[in-house]
Parts: C-alpha cells; sequence; structure tokens
C-alpha cells in the first residue's frame, strides 16, 4: 500500500458491479444476469481488473468509497466480497474510514449472511426495498415481502450496522397518496439513517416499458407524481431527515460518501460488466457482457468497450448538472475550475430564480430549495 499522507492523495471512489441476480425485475435496466455461472471466472477477472489499473494510480489517489453494487451483490458469498476489499486495500491507498457499502436485496439474504457481510469489513448496506406493501412488491416483481424487507433492516441494525440505507418508488400505477404516505411512515418507523426515493420511470429496453406500450399497464400522470414528490419531502424533513439531493435523504452525519463522489465532480474507478469510470477528465465504460468482459480482462487486462474526453464546456455543464442536483453549485470552487464567467453571465437568470423561492445563495453555495427540487430537471435544462 501506498504510505503517501492522505491530505496530497486525490479522493477517488470505486464502484464494483456484481451482475447476477436471482430475478430480473420489470422496471431494472441495469445489466445484470439471472444465473449463478462463471462466478469464479467473474470475480478472477474483476481481481485482474483491479490490478491492472491499480499499477499507475496509487500514488495520487485515496480511496474514499467502495460500493458493491449490481445485480444483486449479496447474492454471492461473502468470502469473494471480503478478497476483494483485501485487493482493494493492498493496491491503493485507502482512507482508514472508507466507506464500504453493499447493495442488499431482501430475498438473498439472513441473518447469518448479514453478520458475515458485517465481519468482513462492510460498513454501510443499501437495501433495495422498493415498497413495503406487498401488492406493489408483486406488481414490480419482487422476490421479498414487506416482512422480509423489516426483518432485514431490524437484523442488520441488531448484527451493529450503523448505516443502513433503503431505496423506495413512488407513483406505482393506481399508487395512492395516503399508500405512499404509509409506505413512508413505515420506513421512518425502522432504525435506518438515509432513504432514497424514486419516482418510477420507464427505461427502454425493460419489461415495463413493453407492458405499457402493450397498453397493459398505465402510468400516473406528472401532477400526481410532483404531489408524491413533494409530500415525500414533507413527510420527511417532519421526521429528522433532510435533503442533500434530487432522490436523497439522510438524517445528520449519514450523507453517502460515495454518491457524493459522483455529484462533487471526483474520480471514480468503476469495476465490473457495464461499470464506468471518470479519471482524469475522460470518462470510459466497460464491456455489457460478463462474457466479454470475461474475455477481453483475460487478454488485454482491461474491458474498455468505449471511451469520451470531455470538452471544457461539456465538463462545466455536467459540474453545474451534479451540483444543483445535491447540495449546491460551491461558488469558489466554480471559479477554480472554470472561471467566473459562467457566474456572471448566468446572474440574471439565478437572481430570478431566487426571487421566486427556487434557489437560496449562502455560505458560498447556490443552492435549491424544495420548490426548486421538484422543477430541478427544467432549471438545469435553462442553465445549459
Amino acid at each position: 500500500m501506498n504510505n503517501l499522507s492522505e491530505n496530497k492523495s486525490r479522493e477517488t471512489a470505486i464502484y464494483i458491479h456484481i451482475p447476477f441476480c436471482e430475478h430480473k425485475c420489470i422496471y431494472c435496466d441495469f445489466y445484470s444476469i439471472i444465473t449463478k455461472e462463471n462466478v469464479l471466472s467473474f470475480i478472477k477477472a474483476l481481481k485482474d481488473e483491479i490490478g491492472f489499473y491499480s499499477e499507475s494510480n496509487t500514488s495520487s489517489r485515496k480511496i474514499t468509497s467502495i460500493f458493491f453494487g449490481g445485480g444483486t451483490p449479496s447474492l454471492i458469498s461473502p468470502v469473494y466480497i471480503k478478497e476483494i476489499i483485501e485487493l482493494i486495500k493492498n493496491s491503493f491507498t485507502v482512507s482508514v474510514d472508507v466507506e464500504v457499502t453493499l447493495e442488499t436485496n431482501p430475498g438473498t439474504v439472513e441473518e447469518t449472511k448479514l453478520g458475515e457481510f458485517k465481519q468482513i469489513g462492510i460498513n454501510r448496506l443499501s437495501i433495495g426495498i422498493q415498497s413495503f406493501n406487498d401488492d406493489e412488491l408483486k406488481f414490480l416483481t419482487r422476490i421479498h415481502t414487506k416482512q422480509n424487507a423489516i426483518n432485514t433492516v431490524v437484523y442488520a441494525k441488531e448484527l451493529g450496522f450503523e448505516n443502513i440505507s433503503i431505496d423506495l418508488i413512488f407513483n406505482l400505477p393506481n399508487q395512492t397518496k395516503s399508500g405512499w404516505e404509509e409506505n413512508l411512515r413505515t420506513a421512518i418507523s425502522l432504525p435506518i439513517n438515509h432513504i432514497s426515493a424514486y419516482s418510477l420511470i420507464l427505461e427502454r429496453g425493460t419489461i415495463l416499458n413493453k407492458m405499457v406500450l402493450d397498453g397493459k399497464v398505465k402510468i400516473q400522470d406528472e401532477d400526481h407524481d410532483a404531489d408524491l414528490y413533494e409530500t415525500t419531502i414533507d413527510l420527511l424533513i417532519e421526521n429528522g431527515f433532510y435533503q442533500y439531493e434530487v432522490s436523497n435523504f439522510t438524517k445528520p452525519g449519514f450523507e453517502c460518501r460515495h454518491n457524493n463522489s459522483y455529484w462533487h465532480y471526483n474520480d471514480y474507478f468503476g469495476f465490473g460488466p457495464s461499470a464506468h469510470s471518470f479519471i482524469d477528465g475522460k470518462r470510459y465504460w466497460n464491456f455489457s457482457s460478463l462474457k466479454k468482459y470475461i474475455n477481453e480482462i483475460d487478454v488485454n487486462r482491461q474491458a474498455v468497450a468505449g471511451s469520451e474526453i470531455l470538452t471544457k464546456e461539456e465538463k462545466l455543464n455536467e459540474y453545474v448538472m451534479l451540483a444543483l442536483g445535491s447540495n449546491g453549485i460551491k461558488s469558489n470552487q466554480m471559479k477554480t475550475l472554470f472561471g467566473k464567467n459562467w457566474l456572471i453571465k448566468k446572474n440574471g437568470y439565478l437572481e430570478e430564480l431566487e426571487r421566486e423561492g427556487y434557489l437560496v445563495k449562502q455560505n458560498g453555495f447556490i443552492k435549491l430549495t424544495k420548490a426548486g427540487y421538484a422543477v430541478c430537471d427544467e432549471i438545469i435544462k435553462n442553465l445549459m
């Protein structure tokens, strides 16, 4: 491990994509495969890929977060997760308080397995619950029940996990405001620190999208969606959470460090099939096929399918989008990265947003209000 002083190292995140799933949910467009074949070949390839990139990227970086996503990472053995964590710690300079997150499906873990994940160094769980309503879970084709979800959170807390996040989806077909509020109140009653609440989005190529096109499912209108979103903000803030990104709410001290790396425009490595990386202003992504990924690693030690180097204008637009979607544009950072011309040019529109209550300027930040978050996409579009 490199011994460079941490305060001289560039903060960098690591994302690891585990593609294996028990079942493909109707709304999911992430790369996943419903098989447990090739797990050993995948783990070997993953280790080789991490080793390849660590050879030239250890001296100037400090790894502040490691995130196992998918797919369903909790499907595979904790032994393999442990091996990957140890390899990263032996290959990179890793922060002593590194955040290590594992995405977890309540239908794939029991108390014993959760305990094993805790013992190997997972210190943050992201539990994909999506709903506490059994009928809604059936519609989403999730493999767990409301009680499975509750038990998973309770077991995790009893095992010593202090940093627990859950995912929920709102604006499902036929979902009422009172039904969504019941979901939120169930979540609030549990020992969790963080909630990611997303509106149901139709993604091309998903089963749900085809069901809508075929007229089998009807998505609710934008006004209902906006009402549920405002309800989410109000109810969670009333119960001790605060909003630090369009879809993310946390109790003080439990912001997701990994997500903040994306939103604050930090560098990040993505390992595994379909994973994306952003290093030194260059974005690149891996092949979205497990067999192709394994073969490319075996031959070339990397599996890059494509890349792009962003122009200064693209970087600026992306920075604005990410910053406003989270906890705001830091004026001094904006000037350092891109100069002051953008702030001067957009000042009139920013002042208009401030007068109308969509934006506030405080402590050196330009930040959206609750009303601003509700129309975030429109604001960002106008700023582009």
